[in-house]
């Protein structure tokens, strides 16, 4: 027989509570008793105790993630290169091939002085101007989105990290201050580029949870882009870094919509296009 006072009987009892429990991976379990907990991955390794009112949180976190919510917005935070950002269902959640595009940036701007200006179209979360701002924290750095709730969740984002960024309601180009062209010195951008018909075919846990305002360009997927392909070269000064995003069938399009730079086009981990890198009046491979 159990002893009722036992910590094995807490467990028991815990799982009793929250049945579904085992559905879920085991990484996924630790991370939602961290986020209902708030101790460390270490404690919850090793076993910690949660009492009544913690396990209650877990056990709501884990019907909520059964039922298809993603994982991050249960967090409620996402870990981007040097900087945590909070996440909701307000902006698109940051993903790792993100990361990628914004380490690359910073490897290839190198350094920033005050008169530096770096320019991140559809921010969603702030992430990208935000670590960028991080890592370049004298150079000028504006963020653009048509999506008000979207700035709204970047800009407590920006407070939160105590990060000075200009961000602007608009869309892309047109909200930015018009000295601005012809001086970008980096330009990134992770537009929508998702068509139409592809929108129906992704996973529930996108399709049912984050905006589709920050995922669908149009019937095509590569109309945002192509926007952005337009107007870069004149918004980039001399020796100018772009570097977007694109889906991973989009490759050969975004080589020909952005054939007015110097350009590459540039493979995440998994081998398939991801972004453009591109570069004003310069030689873009590094």
């Amino acid at each position: 027989m159990i002893d009722r006072d036992s910590p094995l009987a807490a467990r028991v009892d815990d799982e009793r509570e929250t049945p579904r429990v085992p559905q879920l991976a085991p990484h996924e379990l630790i991370r939602l008793k961290m986020a209902a907990s708030g101790l460390d991955h270490a404690s919850i390794a090793a076993g910690a105790e949660l009492d009544a009112e913690t396990r209650g949180r877990f056990a709501a976190l884990v019907e909520r993630r059964l039922a298809g919510e993603p994982l991050q917005y249960l967090e409620s935070t996402v870990q981007f290169g040097p900087i945590e950002v909070a996440v909701d269902r307000r902006a698109l959640i940051p993903r790792p091939e993100t990361e990628i595009l914004w380490d690359d940036a910073v490897r290839s701007l190198g350094d920033a002085g005050p008169g530096t200006v770096i320019v991140d179209l559809c921010t969603g979360t702030g992430v990208l101007a935000l670590a960028l701002k991080h890592a370049f924290p004298r150079a000028q750095v504006y963020a653009t989105d048509v999506d008000t709730e979207a700035l709204a969740l970047a800009a407590e984002n920006a407070d939160r990290l105590g990060l000075d960024v200009t961000f602007v309601d608009g869309d892309l180009f047109d909200a930015l201050p018009g000295g601005l062209k012809g001086r970008v010195d980096l330009l990134v951008a992770n537009p929508p580029y998702v068509s139409d018909s592809e929108w129906p075919t992704l996973e529930p846990q996108i399709t049912d949870y984050e905006p589709r305002l920050a995922l669908v360009a149009g019937p095509h997927g590569t109309e945002v882009i192509a926007r952005i392909a337009d107007e870069a070269y004149w918004w980039l000064g001399i020796g100018g870094w772009l570097f977007c995003e694109i889906g991973a069938t989009q490759g050969s399009a975004a080589d020909e919509l952005f054939g007015a730079l110097d350009r590459e086009i540039r493979a995440d981990l998994a081998g398939r296009d991801r972004y453009v890198a591109a570069r004003k009046g310069a030689g873009c491979c590094i």
